[in-house]
């Protein structure tokens, strides 16, 4: 039997302008060996996440960046391989903040939670529709943007792994959803298959002028995944108590310059509106909640997802360029195992 090895891709530099390889490390170790109270955990996938790219980056933020020389942060779901605690089982599933690694270590507080065995679902819809990324359009759309039935909702990245279930979860509220999106594929895929009433190719439609046909009420919530002159485009066409709701800005995560703001920002005071900020990780104490409502819509045919899977740990320092030049088709996810 060959010995085990732990292969890790560590951060090496701190990107300027686009990830690059070279910003990684690969090495490989021995895996580590669990003292008391602990479990050994292999991964076997990967998310790779927008966020990643803002936790390259030194600086002031909602959780530290990766240090250089450490292994790169990511959520991932593995097996449990060795146990010497009560809370983890050999075999048990489990999601955690296992990182760009074979194997890592968790204990009862280290957050990692031990996932349900008897779901009819793929093992990987835990880190797609039931994981971070449906928990973020779940609250997201929910709490902070508060849709009412008939009301006008605009999504951004609406064919991303976030924004598509964004759009379904308006359709399930009764809103008018416009999706916007970055390929014609991507376009026929949410009118046709989510149910978007509109669908805007923003790299060869004017945003703007398909937006005033496709809302002819105007818009009372807007979902920002990616900022810049979208955003800007939408502040000047919402209504009285608009709800703007900033989930990502991937439009400025890459740039070696700091960007302009919205000038049509005035216009959260005339209409009376509000554009509020949001971080998943503030809800997890309300996961369950998300996980059920998510997991009965899913089985009742009401949401669908698509998840982009990529084969070997290796792969992860290229592949997670597909989310910045929009070439993914759903939630990205690596196969480690």
């Amino acid at each position: 039997m060959s010995t085990p090895v732990n292969r890790q891709i560590l951060l090496a530099a701190r990107p300027t302008g686009t990830i690059k390889a070279s910003d990684f490390k690969y090495v490989e170790s021995a895996p580590p060996v669990p003292g008391p109270d602990q479990a050994l955990v292999r991964n076997l996938y990967l998310s790779l996440d927008p966020a990643m790219r803002g936790w390259m980056r030194e600086g002031d933020s909602y959780i530290e960046p990766v240090k250089l020389g450490d292994v790169m942060r990511g959520g991932t779901i593995g097996e449990v391989v060795a146990s010497n605690s009560p809370a983890f089982a050999v075999g048990d599933k489990v999601f955690g903040m296992g990182g760009w690694q074979d194997y890592y270590l968790v204990h009862a507080k280290s957050g990692a939670r031990v996932l349900p065995a008897d779901v009819p679902f793929p093992l990987t819809s835990f880190l797609s529709v039931l994981g971070i990324t449906g928990l973020t359009a779940y609250f997201g759309l929910l709490d902070v943007g508060k849709p009412k039935a008939g009301e006008t909702v605009v999504v951004s990245t609406a064919a991303g792994a976030v924004g598509s279930i964004v759009c379904q979860i308006a359709k399930i509220q009764g809103c008018r959803v416009v999706g916007i999106a970055g390929s014609d594929e991507k376009c026929a895929w949410i009118k046709n298959e989510l149910g978007v009433e509109a669908a805007i190719n923003y790299k060869t439609q004017d945003v703007a002028t398909e937006l005033r046909t496709a809302c002819p009420k105007k818009i009372d919530v807007y979902f920002d995944n990616v900022g810049g002159e979208i955003l800007n485009t939408v502040l000047g066409m919402i209504n009285v108590h608009a709800r703007v709701v900033v989930c990502g800005a991937i439009t400025q995560y890459n740039a070696t310059q700091p960007t302009p703001g919205p000038s049509n920002y005035i216009t959260l005071l005339t209409k009376r509106s509000r554009m509020e900020g949001f971080v998943v990780i503030d809800y997890m104490d309300r996961a369950m909640e998300g996980i059920m409502q998510l997991g009965q819509w899913l089985a009742e045919g009401r949401l669908r997802y698509r998840e982009d899977i990529v084969d070997g740990l290796e792969h992860a320092p290229t592949a997670i360029l597909r989310l910045f030049n929009g070439s993914n088709t759903g939630k990205l996810i690596v196969k480690i195992a």
